[in-house]
């Protein structure tokens, strides 16, 4: 019996047709990259601390992690930039012994006329209307009704009456990145129609931020309940050097992280630091991962540092499943707020962030921030030499993309094979394997992912690309594949070598070069 059968008995007897499906021709590869945000949530949300589960809307997320918690904004985030696939939330519970930040806001003088306070907390807008006769405690008054009106706010208010007309501000849940919550205001400027009312005096927070909160969360729980769930894009706001080993030992290339040989789960982290251009440029120097990518963005932007990251991923993820090798440079982070003209980075400042191992963004036609470069935190070798092996997200992006069609290829096609030396005669149908033949299926996946603009250079793939048997072990292949990855058009350059005239008689010379001689008497 030539053709090998994987159900039907050699030895059947009862009559008559029998058929077995076989579909390892047939199917496509296909798996569902999911997103997952990481971050605190509060006591009012029922989700159990350190699991992680599938969320569809942002109701399910306030209901969840409860309403105002830094997971619960990371979810805002997230849906304001990606609507289309699928997220996932791990909550966390507030660290053992950590306090919470708090910030003053202080109603220092009455309007003179009616107006309106345009009071941002942590980028969201919080209107306060104002009349004359209003005291400055009725007005601090106000502005904690308003802030407390708002559910989805990471802050609780509480006001002070005259004289000190103050209102204290408490974050909802304790924990370091608290201190990202900022108080502003007048975001858009009187050009924008906001301004305070005249003779209205208020003072904020120092540079606008919360502060004395303290406390990072422990995440070896968390990271155990994930299991083998594939999670491709992780948001995950926490920047200490500590965090950010965690997860790069879970993603990394290890035999236990999920880019290791056993897991083979893959995925990315994304996440976000607020900072001055040298405090950022030394951040940057103390790490080096590669499957870690971390935007660095303004001191002066009003947006929470949670909310970049979950930004950051969900439009990573929105382009990525679409296509891996395709550059994120140009998409806009939606609802995050940039900081003001004059307080964003220069040219100079974007470029020696992307150089030591940030992420970079910058303001689009739409006065939003945009992705510059999706860079990795990857900088070195393991002897300590630069290297830009790992530079770009979109590098293992794509990698992760061929592994599983060729995955998808190999174990579709040869689940249940026998494995011979190429030259082995044997009978069509039989279900067996050769080097040779393995290796003209993967110069085959080869050609459709060149195909699908993942790769390029298929003759030189085809020369380097070794399948043997093992000499040590004759049902072990062993594969040596050399993907020449597609690149990204990231650098336009010109030379534009200018003339305000070109020589008229060179212009002659090559007209009469390249034109028959004028003869009148056949132009008569």
């Amino acid at each position: 019996m030539p053709i090998s059968f994987a159900n039907i008995p050699a030895n059947i007897k009862v009559p008559l047709y029998w058929v077995e499906v076989d579909p390892s021709m047939a199917g496509l590869p296909s798996i569902n990259l999911r997103a997952l945000m990481v971050g605190i949530m509060t006591a009012d949300g029922d989700a159990t601390p350190d699991v992680p589960i599938p969320i569809g809307s942002q109701a399910q997320a306030d209901m969840r992690f409860g309403q105002g918690s830094e997971l619960s904004r990371m979810f805002q985030a997230y849906y304001a930039n990606n609507f289309a696939n699928e997220v996932w939330g791990l909550p966390l519970a507030e660290p053992v012994g950590a306090a919470a930040a708090s910030g003053t806001i202080t109603v220092v003088t009455a309007p003179a006329e009616a107006g309106t306070i345009h009071l941002y907390i942590a980028g969201t807008h919080v209107p306060v209307n104002v009349t004359p006769t209003d005291t400055i405690d009725v007005i601090a008054a106000a502005i904690a009704a308003a802030i407390n009106e708002d559910d989805t706010l990471p802050v609780t208010a509480v006001a002070a009456p005259a004289p000190a007309a103050t209102v204290t501000l408490t974050a909802m849940w304790k924990g370091i990145l608290t201190n990202d919550i900022t108080v502003s205001l007048n975001y858009y400027g009187a050009r924008g129609g906001e301004k305070l009312p005249p003779g209205l005096e208020i003072t904020l927070p120092t540079d606008g931020l919360l502060t004395g909160g303290s406390g990072t969360p422990v995440f070896d729980d968390a990271i155990n309940n994930m299991g083998e769930e594939p999670f491709e894009y992780v948001a995950m706001p926490y920047t200490d050097s500590s965090s950010l080993f965690d997860w790069d030992q879970e993603f990394g290339f290890t035999d236990d992280g999920r880019w290791g040989w056993q897991r083979q789960l893959f995925g990315h982290v994304f996440s976000a630091k607020r900072g001055t251009y040298a405090d950022l440029l030394l951040f940057g120097q103390l790490h080096n991962s590669g499957v870690e990518s971390i935007m660095a963005f303004e001191v002066a932007s009003p947006s929470p540092c949670f909310e970049w990251a979950a930004a950051y991923a969900a439009k990573a993820q929105r382009a990525l499943v679409n296509d891996p090798a395709r550059p994120l440079q140009a998409l806009s982070f939606n609802k995050i707020k940039a900081a003001g003209i004059h307080e964003r980075f220069n040219f100079a400042e974007l470029n020696s962030l992307a150089s030591n191992g940030l992420a970079i963004q910058k303001i689009g036609a739409d006065k939003q921030p945009m992705i510059a470069r999706e860079q990795t935190t990857y900088q070195w070798n393991l002897y300590g030499q630069t290297d830009d092996a790992y530079e770009l997200v979109t590098t293992l992006a794509t990698l992760a993309k061929l592994l599983r069609n060729q995955r998808h290829a190999i174990t579709s096609k040869f689940p249940r094979h026998k494995l011979a030396n190429d030259g082995t005669r044997f009978g069509p149908g039989q279900a067996i394997v050769t080097p040779g033949i393995i290796k003209g299926e993967l110069i085959a996946q080869y050609q459709q992912d060149m195909w699908s603009g993942l790769v390029e250079d298929l003759r030189n793939f085809k020369r380097h690309l070794l399948v043997e048997r093992d000499p040590d072990n004759p049902n072990r292949v062993n594969v040596l594949y050399p993907p020449d990855l597609i690149n990204q058009l990231r650098i336009f350059a010109v030379l534009a070598q200018f003339r305000l005239q070109y020589d008229r008689g060179i212009d002659n010379v090559i007209i009469g070069q390249n034109q028959p001689p004028y003869n009148a008497a056949s132009n008569a």
